[in-house]
């Protein structure tokens, strides 16, 4: 899959990008996160498919602390969050994402940031999507600083900044 208007060099940049791929799962009832390869995080496919070896996994993907993507394998349906629509601008794994949903870059005039995707993916784990709009909507935080906030709030936030914090 290509998003729209993207180049080679774009191609190139894509994996130096990635600050993480986590990929939190239970096991015995306590939350376990693993900080995966970061070259996972140039693909989709793979992505998802880190979900289905875990049932109720989450991949949570910070790019460049610019944005983040959610992946979750939920009943047999892949849901994904992408924190800002416009990242597919500039990076392939974001208009990958909308070319899976089938959403349209939104328009350049556009300044707030507009996330694509199931807002309602956590809702299962008591995080509803008026609370993860409320989370998505702070202009002033960065994808990284969001996903500590959203790994606290799902309820691994340590296992999650043990894990990613030992990576930077």
């Amino acid at each position: 899959m290509q998003a729209v208007g993207h180049d080679q060099q774009q191609d190139d940049q894509d994996g130096e990008d990635v600050m993480s791929v986590a990929l939190a799962y239970r096991q015995d009832g306590a939350w376990q996160v693993d900080l995966m390869p970061e070259s996972f995080g140039d693909d989709l496919a793979a992505l998802i498919s880190l979900t289905r070896g875990q049932p109720g996994s989450i991949v949570l993907v910070d790019v460049a602390h610019e944005f983040f993507l959610a992946v979750r394998l939920v009943a047999g349906t892949e849901r994904l969050l992408l924190s800002d629509a416009s990242a597919a601008a500039d990076w392939d794994l974001a208009g990958d994402v909308l070319d899976v949903l089938d959403l349209d870059l939104p328009d350049e005039d556009e300044d707030e940031v507009v996330p694509a995707g199931d807002l309602e993916i956590f809702t299962d784990l008591g995080l509803g999507a008026d609370d993860l709009l409320d989370l998505l909507d702070d202009e002033d935080a960065y994808a990284d600083e969001m996903l500590v906030v959203l790994a606290e709030r799902l309820g691994f936030g340590q296992a999650y900044e043990r894990v990613v914090g030992a990576e930077e």
